[in-house]
């Protein structure tokens, strides 16, 4: 009786095991979610290639990762798409741009995310997974001065020496927007733009593009984050690229995430998004170069090379603030 009943057990646990093993193989045959996603998030040094390959592993559903060029590119892909739009998750839409996105999103809340860092539209349906600070990021083998304000890169020496961003077309251009208008007032702002049009080496479409043409040694200054210099810290080992810090302040930024309303996969996108909120945190910060949403993320220590501003500003713009904005900072440029 005794080997009767243990067999059954065995049998029971095996029968078990082999339903759970079925479901999985059947969700990696029948399910797959579609992710949109900025470049850098997407490309070879971004976190897509450690996070994906671990929530698909978990979970056996297949992602499909659709790259667009930065945040803007990809809520206007969205909306272009209207009906068609085949994403169940769109995921880094900086706060920037966050008004872009009205109608987009169903409703996902999750309590291990620090709620200071939550849009303040609710309707929205944003869900924050990183934040930072806009800054410059400076080559220091190179032999120009450290400008130690906005307005001293207007000054003639730095001319050709610094990459910008089109805001436009990159959530990264119009933080900078935001930031001069926060930083200078409206007239300084435009002000501000109207002389670093002169003095830029180019105002290029995408993050990814510009930190390239840096990188590459193409001009010693360009328009990033506080927290840039952790990536070279840990994968190149060097200190040469350095944020700079201004005392008028800097602007912060919020990247968010949300499922969309017409999915029909919101079981899916829901698994993925906790996904990213759980396991795939310090991966999403450390690979972002940016700092987790998740308040109890443990960071390397290369993330003493991230210095804090003493001044945040956390400001954004309406929707009719942006576009005025937009609209007179496209006058000043033509």
């Amino acid at each position: 009786m005794k080997r009767a009943l243990t067999i059954f057990v065995i049998l029971l646990a095996l029968s078990s095991f082999l339903f759970a093993e079925g479901r999985k193989e059947s969700r990696q045959q029948n399910e797959e979610l579609t992710v949109y996603a900025y470049e850098s998030f997407c490309s070879d040094w971004g976190p897509a290639p450690s996070v994906v390959p671990l929530f698909e592993e978990k979970t056996g559903i297949k992602v499909n990762l659709v790259s667009a060029d930065d945040s803007i590119s990809m809520i206007n892909r969205v909306k272009l798409e209207g009906d068609r739009c085949q994403a169940d998750v769109v995921i880094g839409i900086g706060d920037e741009s966050a008004y872009m996105t009205e109608g987009f999103f169903a409703p996902y809340s999750n309590s291990s995310v620090d709620s200071s860092l939550y849009y303040d539209d609710d309707s929205l349906n944003l869900i924050p997974f990183d934040y930072g600070c806009f800054a410059f990021v400076f080559d220091s083998e190179s032999t120009i001065k450290r400008p130690e304000s906005l307005m001293d890169l207007t000054k003639p020496e730095y001319k050709g020496k610094v990459i910008l961003i089109d805001p436009r077309t990159s959530s990264v251009g119009m933080g900078l927007l935001v930031w001069t208008y926060n930083s200078l007032g409206w007239d300084g702002a435009l002000e501000w733009w109207k002389a670093m049009k002169d003095n830029a080496l180019t105002i290029a479409s995408g993050w990814s593009s510009a930190y390239g043409l840096f990188t590459e040694g193409e001009a010693p200054l360009v328009i990033s984050y506080t927290t840039s210099p952790v990536y070279h810290v840990m994968n190149e080992d060097t200190t040469r690229y350095q944020a700079l810090v201004f005392d008028e302040g800097h602007q912060g930024t919020i990247e968010y995430m949300g499922m969309m309303d017409s999915s029909s996969n919101k079981s899916s996108a829901e698994l993925f998004m906790s996904f990213i909120l759980s396991e795939g945190q310090r991966d999403i910060a450390v690979l972002n170069s940016m700092y987790p949403a998740v308040p109890s993320t443990e960071l390397p220590d290369a993330y003493d090379w991230a210095p804090k501003p003493a001044k945040v500003f956390k400001r954004g713009l309406s929707a009719s603030e942006s576009d005025q904005l937009l609209e007179a900072w496209m006058e000043v440029m033509r």
